[in-house]
């Protein structure tokens, strides 16, 4: 059976959240490869970037080594601002 990348990062991210019931990572194809947007409660947003966005970033690492050669890209999205503007 194989896993999805944006479901290996769920389970990743669910792992550092204080809320992972409201962890939800959404999977869609762009002209530059696979997007994965993360989206978490507002409190658990400095827990997943990390300081100096280094949880973010190991996050992009494991997911990139996990990705066979394709193009992909994380984004951790502000919650918060959904909605507005």
């Amino acid at each position: 059976m194989a896993v999805s990348l944006a479901e290996v990062l769920a389970h990743l991210v669910k792992g550092i959240a204080t809320l992972p019931d409201e962890v939800r990572v959404a999977s869609r194809e762009t002209a530059r490869g696979e997007l994965l947007e993360v989206h978490v409660d507002p409190i658990d947003l400095g827990r997943v970037i990390g300081r100096g966005g280094r949880t973010a970033q190991s996050l992009r690492t494991v997911v990139g080594a996990l990705s066979d050669g394709r193009r992909v890209r994380i984004d951790v999205v502000d919650t918060d601002s959904e909605g507005e503007g």
